[in-house]
């Protein structure tokens, strides 16, 4: 639809960055923190470790000054469960604690919304040793550890986001890393895991509704509009079947209580079930969300599934994702999209089209907390970074947020990926997001030196107007 005049952004629009804690804060082993399934899991050979990552642990203070700089006003950033709380939850590690007072002190400071995501990934070790999310028991410690960022921080955070990306999670678990024994969970357990995560996050939402918190909390999941490859009927079908096993079931469970109808016959037909406990179901039904978060990257292209053992394959650039599942969907290419270096297709409408379809689904605010062009940045002889793609893919999926707006989408705000450059999980620093280049390799720490890449004053200048000029648009 094409509008005689656009939306202009909210004038409270929320304009930020993101980062998580494995991939940004290094010092993995000081301060008496515990080590993660992220610093124990078997990694690609020569990817940076995260022992340092872009040692935000050390240079918070001077990083926050350079997102004021930025001009943002949220930054979003995870706390690791494992510098929060001593072994077995027995205790709080103050030391931790401090650290991220310290962080959302600093935001606060600067004018700078703190926006605190309390799981990426990063279970800790001793958890997984004892069976992970598989163990059931996982819930009750996770709602310990929440209960503890809620009495420490719950009257400086006004956003809180439970469960970084779970359908990662449970779909393509080597996207994480490989446990030490090389095998990852069957599909069964997977599913297992699944309904404990959503048990946990369930209960966490209730628990932060009745301390009469002012603030607001919300699952972040990573989705996207999936596109039917040709106008036959079989696509169609398979295209709704990945959209709804992939996205919509997951978050039909955290915002409305319950299994999806498709997702639980998809379930049932291939044994795969989790047990359900007396009361779970009312669980699920009892928590509920304020908002929803979603990272958002780049839409999929499906086909109809040939059921013949070849509806699986890698995915461009990433041999630890893999799509398609037989006798569900197979991956189809779309010639009418871009794509990254990296294989990553770039389509700034399929994001309109996704919010348009979340919001059409559950009625609720969004925030956009992850999106960006992931790139081989590197600095010139001057000593500067150019990263043009980036700055033409932020510019088109702002466009589609305002399109989105004046479609009558309430969008919250937006938080690219990423406010300083991390380790990419997969390609470590040869892959980077970040609006601030940070100045090492993945065997060489030289002096990990800021560098303001060309998208930071560019994206400065779209923060002081609140929104594209018209030369942009």
């Amino acid at each position: 639809m094409h509008y005689q005049k656009l939306n202009s952004f909210p004038k409270n629009f929320l304009w930020g960055a993101s980062i998580s804690a494995y991939q940004a804060e290094g010092g993995t082993n000081e301060d008496e923190k515990l080590a993660s399934i992220i610093d124990k899991y078997i990694h690609p050979e020569g990817v940076a470790s995260f022992e340092v990552a872009s040692d935000f642990y050390h240079n918070y203070k001077e990083d926050i000054k350079l997102f004021a700089e930025l001009g943002l006003k949220a930054f979003r950033f995870s706390i690791a469960w494992t510098r929060i709380m001593t072994f077995d939850n027995k205790k709080v590690n103050e030391k931790g604690i401090d650290f991220y007072h310290n962080i959302i002190d600093e935001c606060i400071k600067y004018g700078i919304e703190p926006i605190v995501t309390m799981y990426h990934f990063d279970l800790p070790y001793y958890l997984e040793e004892k069976g992970g999310w598989l163990n059931r028991q996982t819930i009750d410690y996770f709602l310990e550890y929440a209960q503890v960022l809620f009495q420490e921080y719950g009257g400086k955070i006004n956003y809180w986001l439970t469960i970084n990306e779970q359908n990662t999670m449970i779909l393509h678990p080597g996207a994480i890393g490989l446990p030490v024994s090389g095998n990852l969970p069957t599909k069964k357990e997977l599913f297992q895991m699944n309904h404990h995560v959503l048990l946990a996050q369930a209960k966490v939402f209730k628990i932060y509704h009745e301390l009469s918190a002012t603030g607001n909390i919300g699952p972040a999941i990573n989705l996207t509009a999936m596109y039917q490859a040709t106008a036959a009927p079989e696509d169609a079908i398979a295209a709704h079947n990945w959209e709804t096993l992939r996205g919509w079931s997951f978050l039909d469970v955290a915002v409305r209580g319950s299994y999806n109808y498709l997702f639980e016959k998809y379930l049932q037909d291939r044994e795969l079930y989790p047990t359900i406990e007396k009361n779970d179901f009312k669980t699920l039904a009892a928590g509920k969300p304020d908002f929803i978060a979603i990272n958002y990257y780049s839409t999929a292209t499906i086909a109809a599934s040939k059921n013949d053992g070849t509806d699986e394959s890698a995915r461009a650039g990433d041999q630890q994702i893999m799509l398609g599942e037989e006798g569900v969907y197979r991956a189809a290419e779309n010639p009418y999209v871009d794509k990254t270096p990296y294989g990553w297709v770039v389509d700034a409408s399929g994001l309109r089209l996704t919010l348009r379809k979340l919001y059409d689904r559950y009625e609720l605010p969004i925030l956009i907390t992850e999106n960006g062009y992931g790139a081989p940045d590197k600095m010139d002889s001057n000593g500067e970074i150019h990263d043009i793609e980036r700055i033409d893919y932020l510019r088109k999926h702002i466009r589609a947020i305002q399109e989105a707006l004046t479609d009558g989408v309430q969008v919250l705000g937006y938080l690219p990926w990423s406010a300083i450059d991390v380790v990419s999980t997969h390609q470590g620093f040869n892959k980077r997001y970040g609006f601030i280049y940070v100045d090492r390799t993945d065997t060489d720490l030289k002096e990990l030196a800021r560098v303001k890449k060309d998208s930071f004053y560019w994206y400065k200048k779209v923060i002081s107007q609140n929104g594209l000029d018209e030369k942009s648009r």
